[in-house]
């Protein structure tokens, strides 16, 4: 085959991941099944690019060098976006009416799958396991063909303020949050919990865009506000950056963060480990900065897969956790469809997805799909970073 800029870029991304060019000679004769996915690599939030490299070694190589699916081979075409809705128009467009893609899988980012969204329901192509958590993503009568993964950002926030007004009755808060619809989700689910007290425990709520150069102002207002309780819902850049400077300014809020930004390795490092101690976010994936999980068969077989197929990389970056569980979900939709891969089929597999469970999620977390439930997992657990790594505390609980 010869090489086109899509293979040139696979083969860019793969070396930036560590891992060996990927072989685009096909067994002769052999059907193709092709999987498109845009992911930031470069841009605002390019450390979530992880999460297209695993998937790609994940489908590329690891699942072909396992004979395929139902007797196709695996193509996963993937390209930059670089967290802007336009160029993810531009890439997705191109994935379906050049590429052929039969579906989408794992496209990342709120506001880039927001733009795509109509597009892909409109050409009737499934748009699977969106990795982002907005509670959009379960608007199965509006947007059929489009479904999340992870669980939804609103009920995240939810439960963050029912253990507040547990922990601390007349907490003062402050919210800082990314102004796209990732971002909005979060004082909605605060207000979807504190409903008429809102005024009495809400200070301060802030923006930031993703343009912007860091978020230091807005972290300073928060302070002088008199809150004592701070949820940030930032992507990784800027969560890293409220943390140094709520270390800086001697500030000991009850401080939450949300999960999409709470890798060791992306975020925590950056920031600095000790800065972070005692924030508190929700996991529903195990962390292999825990020692709980040293011995745990699942997290075993992760391990083995990133020794064989990305030895190179930061292990402790919790993209490549996440990119796992979504792959996995992937290739049992795969699996179910028998060989049929029309996209009807496809969608109606991720749509029938009962109790599976899948190796890094936390006990107690199964997915699950149906024809009116677009939301695969729903539950989280409570953890605080310790300095090394996130204690769970509490039981597996749902949003209201």
């Amino acid at each position: 085959m010869s090489i086109t800029r899509r293979s040139a870029l696979t083969g860019t991304l793969a070396a930036a991941a560590g891992l060996a060019p990927v072989s685009r000679a096909f067994a002769a004769g052999k059907p193709v099944l092709k999987i498109g996915n845009t992911d930031p690599y470069s841009g605002p939030a390019s450390a979530y690019g992880v999460l297209g490299h695993l998937e790609s070694a994940f489908f590329n190589r690891m699942v072909n060098d396992h004979g395929g699916i139902g007797g196709h081979r695996m193509d996963f075409i993937t390209y930059d976006d670089g967290y802007s809705p336009p160029k993810t128009v531009e890439d997705v467009r191109r994935l379906v009416e050049q590429d052929k893609v039969d579906f989408l899988f794992a496209t990342l980012g709120t506001p880039t799958n927001s733009a795509i969204e109509r597009y892909c329901n409109h050409k009737k192509v499934p748009q699977l396991f969106v990795a982002t958590g907005a509670d959009k993503w379960g608007n199965y009568k509006q947007f059929p063909w489009t479904i999340g993964w992870q669980p939804s950002y609103r009920a995240e926030a939810q439960i963050y303020t029912k253990y507040m007004l547990k922990e601390k009755p007349n907490a003062k808060l402050g919210i800082l949050f990314q102004n796209d619809d990732f971002g909005k989700d979060y004082p909605a689910g605060v207000r979807d919990v504190l409903g008429k007290d809102w005024g009495k425990h809400v200070v301060k709520v802030t923006s930031y865009e993703v343009t912007d150069p860091t978020v230091d102002s807005q972290i300073t207002e928060l302070q002088a506000s008199g809150a004592d309780t701070l949820l940030v819902a930032a992507t990784p850049k800027f969560a890293a950056q409220a943390i140094r400077k709520v270390h800086s300014l001697n500030w000991h809020p009850m401080f939450f963060m949300t999960n999409v930004s709470i890798s060791v390795g992306a975020v925590l490092k950056p920031a600095g480990e000790q800065n972070a101690i005692g924030m508190i976010s929700g996991l529903y994936l195990k962390d292999t900065t825990d020692p709980e999980w040293d011995k745990d068969a699942g997290m075993g077989e992760f391990r083995a897969f990133m020794a064989k197929y990305m030895p190179h990389a930061d292990i402790t970056d919790g993209g490549y956790i996440a990119a796992y569980g979504l792959c996995y979900t992937m290739r049992q939709t795969l699996m179910q469809c028998k060989g049929n891969f029309a996209r009807a089929n496809v969608m109606k597999q991720a749509t029938n997805l009962r109790n599976l469970t899948v190796p890094v999620l936390l006990p107690g977390i199964t997915v699950n799909t149906s024809p009116t439930n677009y939301h695969p997992t729903k539950a989280m657990q409570l953890a605080k970073w310790n300095g090394t790594t996130f204690a769970r505390f509490g039981a597996v609980i749902e949003g209201i």
